[in-house]
């Protein structure tokens, strides 16, 4: 009897530490703007739906890597250290990424560049890096787009100026030192835009089937029982008659909520869902800042925020 009413005390405990959590959480998003010219720029919204640019919506970290000095597709996470970690596309043509940290968002480390594919001849970019974090492992998987000439000539075509992406990937512990770079997926499309996150006891990856004769241009998921692989068949697309790129994902209170750019229409989407099956579009209910192009969603407490909310133009 005793072990029960322990139980039910220590259930009640971690439903109360869950709500604190949640109260004492917000949302910020990472994105560019232009051609990433200027550099990151952050919003936040306390629900998800309403989103407000951070220091008046100008920059908070500048581009200085590779000749073009470009910060696009800037993907931020939380890393089992505590910091936040970053990676961005550094150019249109170049062969590596860009790497920086932080411990509040708003004074980073200096600029690295990662030459991961700086190894391939033949390779034309590295396009819209993210990073997933394995706490299991305490191993951090960057991957990204790259189309490597004379690769996979069942999909390639001339449109789209010739790219026929697929999916490489490195990992890495300390950010330092990284392995060698392999194949991640190849869904036997031209494929770009992934970000993997946990589902249950698998990894779920969300990506853009990029595929332009007859146009695809849309987003499908693919699931694999190791972050490093293999990733099953995709699925069959997830969202609408329209373009979409750049999914970034939420999982709150049971339900997946994936962002991305409708980037023809020149704004934001969201669908949601219970099961990764049946998706609702709930894009009239979103409101970012204007000429936002796409980044990551992630969570931050209150605390991190109002020093956020702080920082002036």
């Amino acid at each position: 009897m005793k072990l029960k009413f322990l139980c039910i005390a220590c259930l009640a405990l971690f439903a109360a530490n869950v709500k604190s959590q949640t109260q004492d959480s917000a949302f910020v998003f990472s994105y560019f703007k232009g051609n990433g010219e200027d550099g990151l720029h952050l919003a936040y919204s306390e629900d998800g739906l309403e989103w407000t640019a951070l220091k008046n919506d100008q920059s908070f970290l500048a581009p200085q890597l590779s000749p073009d000095k470009l910060m696009r597709d800037p993907c931020i996470i939380r890393g089992g250290d505590g910091k936040f970690h970053m990676v961005w596309t550094v150019s249109w043509t170049q062969k590596g990424i860009g790497y920086a940290h932080s411990d509040d968002l708003i004074h980073w480390s200096e600029q690295t560049y990662i030459p991961v594919m700086e190894h391939e001849e033949q390779a034309r970019n590295t396009w819209a890096p993210e990073i997933t974090y394995d706490p299991q492992n305490n191993l951090y998987l960057i991957y990204w787009a790259t189309t490597i000439a004379g690769a996979f000539p069942e999909t390639q075509i001339n449109a789209d100026n010739g790219y026929n992406h697929r999916m490489y990937y490195t990992t890495t512990s300390n950010f330092k030192t990284f392995t060698e770079t392999h194949l991640l997926y190849d869904p036997g499309f031209n494929s770009i835009d992934a970000t993997i996150l946990p589902y249950k006891d698998k990894w779920m990856m969300v990506l853009k089937d990029e595929t332009r004769e007859p146009a695809e241009k849309n987003l499908k998921l693919a699931f694999a029982d190791e972050l490093e692989g293999p990733y099953g068949e995709a699925s069959k697309p997830i969202t609408g008659d329209y373009w979409a790129e750049g999914p970034t994902v939420s999982f709150e209170n049971g339900v997946w909520s994936i962002y991305f750019d409708k980037y023809v229409d020149k704004k934001f989407g969201m669908i949601q869902s219970t099961d990764l099956k049946n998706w609702k579009d709930v894009s009239d209910k979103l409101s970012m800042p204007k000429g936002i192009r796409h980044g990551t969603v992630l969570k931050i407490s209150k605390k991190e925020l109002a020093k956020l909310k702080a920082v002036k133009p």
